[in-house]
């Protein structure tokens, strides 16, 4: 196995990745224009533009919304694919592993069948969005952001300064549920070999303290994550209620125009996702890059030859001339 999550990415998906890039590249490239049509339309009707400039202004909203999302649609079912092909790929590695020193015990038994049935599954995942997602998610932010310093640097500066709080408590809060993830892991290791040793009256004992530490673990990682997405949406909602009053008495003012206010907020707006979004891809790549050493960890460890087997393959090759490690004493 690769050394990082991100050099198995490449060795198993690398050419997939240039397609969803290409794919990721397309999105964000339309994420500005339905911003500056909606200025055109607001700023057309307190004008009092006239109906066909307001038609084919909405026309060409339709049709941009509708390619942005028929991209993203096949943006996703690729991801997809490349996810479960890689989960499918992971597990076959796992059945494909010679027998080793710890293999037939029930330790190592325990450790397969978690490995096939649970962890591998958020490592296959993540590879379908480990390079499209980041490029997508911030392509939109900084087509978003110069779009607005463009329009009305103002308010486009004040609404994003409380984004900034974010990269003090995000990292914070990442490293606490890391913590939690990579004991989880361990734990779920433990009872799968539990299960594996046999008589049921002793799995029920030994499990026991397990299975509550796993829920305590889950519950913590619930409320550390809630608590992150509830601080990142009051400081959304307070910078789009600072852009609406400043704008709001700037266009009364008549130093801005109502469709710039209106393209301000809705910018605003449309930040809040992607930033969310980064900051989740962050959070799992945080997390699956624990997830990753300990799957790799694991694979080395089930693969190495027992005694026996490196004594056998010594006496096979001594006549060779192939180097091989002799047997340890």
């Amino acid at each position: 196995m690769p050394p990082t999550i991100m050099g198995c990415v490449m060795a198993f998906t690398g050419l997939h990745q240039a397609g969803l890039a290409l794919l990721s590249v397309a999105v964000f490239g339309l994420s500005a224009v339905p911003l500056e049509l909606q200025r055109r339309i607001v700023n057309g009707l307190t004008a009092r533009s006239g109906v066909e400039t307001i038609f084919w202004l909405a026309v060409g909203y339709a049709g941009v919304a509708l390619a942005e999302q028929l991209l993203k649609l096949t943006l996703n079912v690729y991801r997809g694919w490349v996810a479960e092909s890689s989960v499918r790929r992971l597990r076959h590695r796992i059945c494909a592993i010679a027998p080793g020193a710890h293999t037939a015990s029930a330790q190592g038994t325990g450790m397969e069948i978690a490995m096939i049935l649970d962890e591998a599954e958020p490592i296959g995942g993540f590879m379908g969005i480990s390079v499209s997602e980041p490029l997508l998610q911030g392509g939109i932010l900084v087509s978003v952001i110069g779009y607005m310093f463009v329009l009305q640097p103002q308010l486009a500066l004040l609404g994003l300064a409380f984004f900034l709080p974010q990269t003090v408590f995000v990292p914070l809060l990442q490293r606490a549920i890391n913590r939690r993830a990579r004991a989880r892991i361990l734990i779920k290791r433990g009872v799968s070999g539990a299960i594996a040793q046999g008589r049921r009256a002793e799995v029920a004992q030994r499990t026991r303290g397990g299975i509550q530490r796993i829920f305590a673990l889950n519950m913590g990682i619930y409320r550390l994550k809630y608590s992150l997405n509830l601080a990142m949406n009051l400081m959304h909602h307070l910078s789009v209620a600072v852009a609406l009053c400043l704008g709001g008495w700037m266009a009364l003012q008549g130093r801005i125009e109502v469709g710039t206010v209106v393209a301000i907020v809705g910018g605003l707006g449309k930040l809040n996702d992607p930033w969310g979004d980064l900051v989740n891809w962050g959070r799992e790549f945080s997390v699956v890059t624990v997830k990753y050493r300990l799957f790799a960890e694991a694979v080395e460890w089930l693969g190495e030859p027992s005694e026996a087997l490196r004594a056998a393959n010594w006496r096979r090759d001594s006549g060779t001339g192939r180097r091989r490690l002799p047997p340890t004493t």
